[in-house]
């Protein structure tokens, strides 16, 4: 009887003199180490708003909109924090790697309310220049012909892309409503191309 005694005794004195394993959270800020997984973000300069994001979220905290406006369309991508598990599926998946990144902040405990516990991203799109559909963003354009390197030549839209880019080629407008075989050298979204290929 004495023995366990003695043994929670020498188990008090440790714990005395011993540092605590716990952390003096919020008294004093936690350092989490370096990969601990907290709240997402999106970095606007890298992402190309591949939307890549979006389709592994098995939450549904990532989100995007493409919607029309007097210059063109463009891709709003949505990241919701309220409802972020932080996962970290999106920057697993994340076309550039760098696109959208996990940082060390995990205190999501807030006072506002849950509608602006979110980040927006605007990323301009490339539309078909047939039926005027969005096809992909810019950015996303840019990214292909820089990873593709020389080999770009081989797809005609990027070709198309590239050249009204510099500066040395123009859209001209149809002559025609219906599409043509020679059509498939204009930016096209996959239906107008299937019907430019097969059907002319």
């Amino acid at each position: 009887m004495r023995l366990p005694k003695i043994r929670e005794i020498i188990t008090a004195v440790k714990a005395l003199i011993t540092k605590p394993y716990t952390t003096k959270f919020p008294f004093r800020p936690h350092i989490p180490f370096k990969s601990f997984r907290g709240k997402p973000y999106f970095d606007k300069d890298k992402c190309v708003g591949c939307s890549a994001c979006v389709n592994v979220c098995p939450t549904g905290a990532l989100s995007f909109k493409d919607i029309k406006t007097d210059s063109g369309f463009k891709r709003v991508l949505k990241i919701r924090w309220d409802i972020c598990i932080e996962c970290g599926q999106c920057q697993l998946n994340c076309l550039t790697s760098e696109g959208i990144v996990l940082s060390n902040e995990y205190d999501l405990s807030a006072t506002e309310e849950r509608k602006s516990l979110f980040q927006e991203i605007e990323k301009a799109l490339v539309c078909c220049e047939v039926c005027g559909k969005p096809v992909a963003c810019i950015d996303h354009y840019r990214w292909v012909i820089n990873k593709l390197g020389p080999l770009y030549v081989s797809n005609t839209s990027l070709i198309s892309f590239k050249q009204k880019e510099i500066f040395i080629a123009e859209t001209l407008p149809k002559s025609t409503p219906e599409i043509l075989r020679s059509d498939r050298f204009r930016i096209l979204c996959p239906v107008c191309r299937r019907e430019a290929v097969f059907t002319s």
